[in-house]
């Protein structure tokens, strides 16, 4: 039995990846903000703002991994964008992860397998019109991820899962009709919209002993729309 964090994990992936790991018998502590979660067997669920109160004092003694799951999706033309736009997301974001990341590693380095798990996204090497404001921010987890990830070697393993449209809250207003559904669909070359649990079972694996040779790594989950023309 591991005991993992999750941070953001009342909804999509966040939410897919507690419930995977708490059912393979796994101690999940999972925090949430605006969707107040009951606690269920194996989750036990705490409040958390990570950019105005932040406080991690639940955390066990060990704890085996970290997942930072919360993010945001503002599209619109870089001219119509505000500065306080870019500073909103890069506290939620990028700063939110880093104080998380910090306050848990005392406790993440009495694991033997540790591993932290961030999330980028396909848009941050593929660039896609209207997706500055994302690809500042992620952009920065990637070069969180590759720089602490030769920081905490060989303790602790960091990783990137860069996704592409998933369907979760998070991306609602993008898939909010059929045709919508249908476009970002064919947009991929595996033709379908990936799922919160696409996601989650790769990020399982990440923070799992299965994947004990792999950090430094930015995982591209994304239906083949990074690499493949079709």
């Amino acid at each position: 039995m591991k005991n993992y964090l999750i941070i953001g994990a009342s909804s999509g992936i966040g939410k897919a990846l507690a419930e995977q790991l708490a059912s393979a018998g796994n101690q999940v502590f999972g925090t949430y903000n605006l969707n107040k979660t009951e606690n269920s067997p194996n989750i036990h669920f705490h409040h958390l703002d990570v950019v105005t109160d932040f406080k991690l004092d639940f955390l066990p003694e060990q704890l085996d991994g970290i997942a930072y799951c919360p993010g945001a999706i503002n599209l619109k033309p870089f001219k119509r964008l505000k500065v306080e736009s870019f500073t909103e997301d890069f506290n939620l974001q990028v700063l939110g992860a880093i104080k998380v990341i910090q306050a848990a590693l005392p406790s993440l380095t009495k694991s033997e397998n540790a591993s932290i798990l961030l999330f980028s996204t396909v848009a941050v090497q593929s660039g896609f019109n209207f997706h500055t404001q994302v690809a500042v921010s992620k952009g920065a987890i990637e070069g969180l991820t590759k720089s602490l990830a030769a920081e905490l070697a060989p303790k602790v393993r960091v990783n990137a899962i860069a996704p592409s449209l998933t369907d979760t809250p998070l991306a609602s207003k993008l898939l909010s009709t059929d045709e919508k559904r249908a476009a970002n669909a064919e947009r991929h070359p595996l033709k379908r919209i990936g799922t919160a649990a696409d996601i989650a079972q790769t990020a399982a694996f990440l923070l799992s002993e299965k994947s004990a040779w792999i950090t430094g790594q930015i995982i591209h989950v994304d239906g083949g729309m990074s690499s493949l023309k079709v």
